[in-house]
């Protein structure tokens, strides 16, 4: 009869730890402190991986939520400053041009150039008033010849009354032809006069020093009377003119008084005052030309030097927010407001009144008291729930 598998496997396992036995005896001491795995280390290691597991998962959801910051939109006066671009202009300009029609001989300045009051500017060709000058003349001369033999007729007559020996209708019409004759040489003397005055317009001269800043003829060109030929800006008074957006003008400034500075060096500055509103729009610019008369005209801001103009409009209430507050929703600017019962954000569109450097300036859209995010808001979505880690200062 074949022996039992299991008794053999049985008898092998019996001798097998008899041989660990024997062996273990034979090592001694040496074998005593040898590490020994055994199932309590095991189950130590698996403790620490389980409790490190069970920390993590019971760690707060609220480190999970979006931590923003807020501000509590208030009320407060906001004065605007503006600041605009413009160029320094003569207070008056005068369009110079000949008295007479002719043809211009001869063009004596240039654009820009300075000219003192009698100096010549341009001259016509003058043959036209050179003869009415020559035929004055021989006009008057011819009335003087007249009168020289009115005159002597009438000592005559006059002679020969006091004789009886002449008609006193005789001595009457020569005193008649007297008095004829002199008033025809005061007539030839005013019409030499006209002449004379009307050559003198063949040369152009301004009557005051100034700037030349246009010219609008060329020498062999013939104008009429009246037609300009140069335009000056007059020494003294200069204004600095500025286009301003017609919406601006609506609100009505905290003072007439403007800081006025040279971009071209910022140290050098002077006050203004407003002096001129254009009363309709300027139709190339699109805006309404203002004047601000200089108190004073530093030499470095000279025609047609570009300045800066400063002005502050009257204050008024308004809320006004941190510019990081903004973003873009629905094609509109909106800003995140926070509700304080459920701790969820909600986007609100606003209208924007002007941006005021690192603020905006709100015209509607955020009531007072409501706080607003700003900072965090790149991941906010509608609803989402937020922790408020500061407040930003009013």
């Amino acid at each position: 009869m074949r022996p039992s598998p299991i008794l053999r496997g049985a008898g092998r396992s019996a001798v097998h730890r008899s041989a660990i036995l024997a062996a273990l005896l034979v090592a001694g001491p040496a074998c005593a402190d040898a590490p020994v795995l055994t199932a309590k280390t095991d189950t130590k290691a698996d403790a620490k991986t389980d409790a490190k597991s069970a920390a993590t998962q019971a760690a707060p959801q609220a480190g999970l939520l979006a931590q923003v910051r807020v501000v509590t939109a208030a009320l407060a006066p906001v004065s605007a400053q503006v600041a605009l671009t413009g160029d320094i202009q003569a207070k008056f300009l005068s369009n110079i041009a000949f008295r007479v029609s002719g043809k211009i001989q001869e063009r004596l300045v240039e654009v820009g150039e300075h000219v003192t009051a009698d100096q010549v500017l341009a001259r016509l060709e003058p043959q036209e008033q050179q003869v009415n000058v020559d035929t004055a003349q021989a006009a008057l001369a011819s009335a003087e010849a007249l009168l020289t033999q009115a005159r002597v007729s009438f000592e005559r007559q006059q002679s020969l009354m006091r004789g009886g020996y002449t008609t006193r209708t005789s001595y009457d019409q020569a005193e008649q032809t007297l008095r004829t004759t002199q008033a025809s040489v005061e007539s030839a003397r005013a019409a030499l006069g006209n002449a004379r005055e009307q050559f003198s317009y063949t040369e152009l001269k301004t009557g005051v020093p100034g700037i030349i800043t246009a010219r609008n003829a060329e020498a062999g060109q013939v104008v009429q009377s009246g037609q300009t030929v140069f335009t000056l800006a007059q020494d003294g008074p200069r204004d600095a003119v500025f286009i301003v957006s017609e919406t601006l003008l609506a609100e009505p400034p905290e003072g007439r008084t403007i800081d006025v500075i040279l971009l071209s060096d910022p140290r050098v500055r002077v006050t203004g005052t407003v002096r001129e509103i254009s009363p309709a729009v300027d139709p190339s610019s699109g805006g309404v030309r203002v004047k601000i008369g200089l108190s004073a005209v530093p030499p470095e801001m000279s025609l047609g030097a570009t300045v800066a103009g400063l002005g502050r409009f009257r204050s008024r209430q308004a809320i006004s927010l941190p510019w990081s507050a903004l973003f873009r929703w629905q094609d509109r600017p909106a800003v995140w407001v926070l509700d304080p019962g459920s701790g969820t954000v909600a986007p609100k569109t606003v209208t924007i009144d002007r941006y005021a450097g690192s603020a905006i300036v709100l015209s509607d859209g955020i009531a007072p008291g409501e706080r607003v995010v700003t900072a965090g808001i790149q991941l906010l979505r509608p609803g989402q729930k937020v922790a408020v880690v500061g407040e930003d200062a009013k």
